[in-house]
C-alpha cells in the first residue's frame, strides 16, 4: 500500500463531532468550547474536567507561576484605540492579570506575509515597545515567519506571558458562592464595534475607539483592597461578557442574575447592536473585566476600582445565586427577564 499508514487512536475517546473547522470555532462562544472540551482538553490535559481559565498555574521546583499564550489575528491590523502589536501585549498581560498574577515576561512570534512593507511592521513593533513599557513588562524572546502572500493578512502575532501570582488573592471558580457580587470594571463592547465598523464594511459611523489596555492597575487595586474576597476574574473577550459569565455559571453550578440597566454601554455600542441584530453582551472586550466578589467585601473592592485611573465607571451589575442553575437571567428595569446564552456562531470575526 503506498502512503503513509494510518495513525493509531490512543488514549480517550473524543467527543468532538463536527466535520470540519469553520469560523465559529475561533469565536469564542459555544463552538470553541466544544472543540476545547471535545477534542483539546480529553487528548492533551492530563486533567480534562478541570475547570478551564485564562492563564495556567504551575508549579517548578516548588513555586507556582502562572502562565498563558495568545494569538493575535484582528483585521484591520490598526483601528480607533490601538492596533495589532498594542492588543498582543495588552491581551496577554490581561490573562495574567485575570488569573492572580503579574506580567514578569513575554515571548512574541510574528507570522508575516511576504510583501508585508516594512513600515507597518516597524510600527506595529513600536507600538507592541510602548505596550510593554506602559505594563511594566520585558518582552525576553520571539520567533519569526514568514508565508506567501495573501495568507496571513499581513502579520499574526502570537504571545506567550509568565507571571508571578500575588499572594492577596485566589482565583478559583469552586469558590463561588451565592451571594456573591458581579463585579464589572466598565463600559462593554467598544472594541468589538470598533473593529467591525473600522473594516468599512458597513454604512455606518461611530465616535468610538477601542478600549485596548493593560487591567493590571485595576486588578491591583481592587486586590489590594479586598484580596480574601476575590473569587473570580475574566476579561470578557471573544464572546463577551454573556459567554464568560455562563462558563462561570455552568463550570459552578450556579445562577447568574444581572440587572440591564446596571450594565455600562456607550449609546454608540447600543445603536450599532441594535441596527445590526446584536447583542452588547456578546461582544468583545479589550480592556474591562469582571470580577465575583464575596458580598462583604464587594464595596470595598468597587470603591477600590473607582478610585482607581480608568476604573471611574466601574459597577456592581448582578449576584450569584442558587437559580437557575447554570445559566445566566438578565432582569429589565420594566420587571421582564431573559436568559442569556454564550455566544453561537461568528457575529464578529477577527476580532482579536
Amino acid at each position: 500500500m503506498n502512503g503513509r499508514p494510518a495513525v493509531e487512536a490512543v488514549g480517550p475517546a473524543i467527543r468532538f463531532r463536527d466535520p470540519q473547522i469553520e469560523m465559529a470555532h475561533g469565536a469564542g462562544g459555544k463552538a470553541s468550547r466544544r472543540l476545547v472540551e471535545g477534542l483539546f482538553a480529553p487528548v492533551l490535559f492530563e486533567d480534562s474536567r478541570a475547570p478551564l481559565g485564562d492563564a495556567a498555574h504551575v508549579k517548578i521546583d516548588g513555586s507556582s507561576v502562572a502562565i498563558t499564550t495568545d494569538s493575535f489575528v484582528v483585521k484591520p491590523l490598526t483601528f480607533p484605540g490601538g492596533s495589532i502589536g498594542e492588543l498582543a501585549v495588552n491581551g496577554t498581560m490581561n490573562d495574567l492579570a485575570v488569573s492572580g498574577a503579574r506580567g514578569q515576561g513575554m515571548v512574541v512570534t510574528f507570522v508575516l506575509e511576504e510583501g508585508l512593507p516594512t513600515s507597518v511592521l516597524e510600527v506595529e513593533v513600536r507600538a507592541m515597545a510602548a505596550a510593554l513599557r506602559r505594563a511594566g513588562v520585558a518582552m525576553v524572546g520571539g520567533d519569526t515567519k514568514v508565508v506567501e502572500r495573501g495568507k496571513a493578512d499581513g502579520m499574526y502575532i502570537t504571545t506567550t506571558g509568565i507571571g508571578c501570582l500575588m499572594p492577596q488573592v485566589t482565583i478559583d471558580t469552586r469558590s463561588v458562592r451565592p451571594g456573591d457580587k458581579i463585579l464589572l470594571s466598565g463600559p462593554i463592547g467598544d472594541h468589538g464595534i470598533t473593529i467591525l465598523l473600522a473594516r468599512g464594511e458597513l454604512d455606518l459611523a461611530a465616535d468610538l475607539s477601542s478600549d485596548t489596555r493593560c487591567i493590571l492597575p485595576l486588578v491591583e487595586a481592587m486586590v489590594e483592597e479586598a484580596g480574601p474576597g476575590i473569587r473570580w476574574m475574566r476579561d470578557p473577550t471573544r464572546g463577551g461578557v454573556a459567554t464568560s459569565l455562563n462558563e462561570l455559571a455552568r463550570d459552578s453550578g450556579l445562577g447568574i442574575v444581572l440587572a440591564e440597566e446596571d450594565i455600562p454601554i456607550r449609546d454608540e455600542v447600543r445603536g450599532a447592536c441594535e441596527l445590526l441584530g446584536l447583542d452588547p453582551l456578546h461582544i468583545a472586550n479589550e480592556g474591562q473585566f469582571l470580577a465575583v466578589v464575596a458580598p462583604e467585601y464587594a464595596d470595598a473592592a468597587l470603591n477600590a476600582l473607582n478610585r482607581a485611573e480608568g476604573g471611574e465607571y466601574a459597577l456592581i451589575i448582578g449576584e450569584v445565586r442558587e437559580e437557575p442553575a447554570c445559566s445566566v437571567l438578565v432582569t429589565t428595569r420594566y420587571g421582564g427577564s431573559r436568559i442569556v446564552d454564550m455566544l453561537v456562531g461568528d457575529p464578529l470575526p477577527r476580532i482579536c
